[in-house]
């Protein structure tokens, strides 16, 4: 049982069902030769499949059927099996994971398969990484075939189709992927998007070319915030700062934006005394965006302050059972020190922030804003 799931990875249903039927012959059509072929009856996603036996799962196959053969007849004996999904009793067939009980051959049970692994795991004393001992199911050898059938190569869409998977995210899930193996495939990923990218471009830096880099990151310091564009790329609006969206203004420097908002209000309002219609537009424009900076300055500041106080409450606090914790109405609510020594109900705490009483049971407990009680 062991080898079959482990050179076919098929599920124990499946495996179960394989019968000497399902041995089928193959002549390739290019060089004549024949190969085995290993027919996976329809289970969970209702659709039949062949897998290609390897001279390993062939030997394991010429083992089983030597082993169910009638010894006066030489033939595999016909036995019944009872499908649990479908709740129903399937014809007789010669199934290979047979056995013969008081003389008469019936098919093995997937409970049977299960604790007999669980008796050959137990004889052999092999523990895991942790020291407790090892524990297998049936499943699990679908697992390893599929890592080790993608870790030799073969590629995720093939080892979809063999095991039988709707979706090939399923497939993937089935893979082990370990940390070297992941690391050691991203070099070499590296490595070979190196050899297909132009060689000067993994040259080492010049003087010059760490001054620029170093001399970017200098100028992004500006009067009112930081200049966030990328290295290497020009000003799309010609050093106008407040009009760039690329801008990060500064919430200690929001005075300025303020004297610049300021200032391009005073001097729309001298283009339009002094007719200078054509400098009205670029001011406008500059105007929005100064106003916009200013938003976007508030909306953050308004967004830090309705940050949650969750009320975490100091030493001596804890130790007289005062909270600092605010409800909805903003009122602060505690239990008296005296009132943790009283568990009868009908003592019931004081409160002086008009939340209701919350009975104490020999918990430190603290009560907040619309009834809501906390255990410290």
């Amino acid at each position: 049982m062991v080898e079959f799931l482990q050179h076919t990875g098929v599920r124990i249903e499946e495996m179960l069902e394989d019968s000497h039927h399902s041995l089928i012959q193959y002549r390739l059509p290019t060089t004549g030769e024949i190969v085995p072929l290993l027919h996976i009856a329809p289970s969970k996603t209702d659709e039949e499949r062949v897998i290609l036996a390897s001279p390993e799962l062939a030997d394991v196959l010429s083992a089983i059927i030597a082993r169910i053969r009638d010894p006066r007849t030489g033939a595999v004996p016909y036995v019944s099996s009872y499908d649990m999904a479908e709740k129903s009793w399937n014809p007789q067939m010669p199934l290979l994971f047979q056995w013969c009980r008081s003389g008469e051959s019936s098919r093995l049970s997937p409970k049977l398969l299960r604790e007999a692994l669980q008796e050959v795991l137990a004889s052999t004393n092999l523990t895991d990484s942790a020291g407790q001992p090892l524990d297998f199911s049936p499943h699990d050898f679908r697992r390893i075939f599929i890592t080790d059938a993608i870790r030799s190569g073969l590629p995720p869409h093939i080892a979809q189709v063999i095991a039988g998977h709707t979706s090939i995210n399923t497939t993937m899930g089935y893979n082990a992927i370990y940390p070297g193996e992941a690391i050691e495939a991203h070099r070499a990923f590296i490595a070979r998007r190196r050899t297909l990218r132009p060689s000067e471009e993994y040259r080492t830096p010049t003087n010059e070319e760490w001054d620029a880099l170093l001399g970017h990151f200098e100028r992004r310091e500006l009067s009112i915030g930081i200049c966030a564009r990328a290295f290497g790329t020009p000003c799309i609006h010609e050093h106008a700062c407040i009009r760039c969206s690329m801008l990060r203004p500064d919430p200690d420097q929001r005075h300025r934006l303020v004297e610049i908002r300021d200032n391009l209000i005073a001097r729309i309002t001298e283009a339009e005394q002094e007719g200078w219609l054509g400098e009205i537009e670029g001011l406008q424009v500059s105007l929005a965006s100064a106003e916009e900076k200013l938003i976007q300055l508030d909306t953050e500041q308004v967004r830090q302050r309705q940050v949650i106080n969750l009320g975490m409450p100091s030493f001596s606090q804890i130790a007289t059972g005062i909270s600092t914790a605010r409800g909805p109405s903003s009122e602060t609510s505690f239990i008296h020190a005296d009132d943790l020594h009283h568990p009868d109900p009908g003592h019931g705490p004081r409160s002086t922030g008009g939340g209701p009483a919350s009975e104490c049971r020999g918990n430190h407990a603290r009560t907040l804003g619309h009834g809501a009680t906390e255990q410290l």
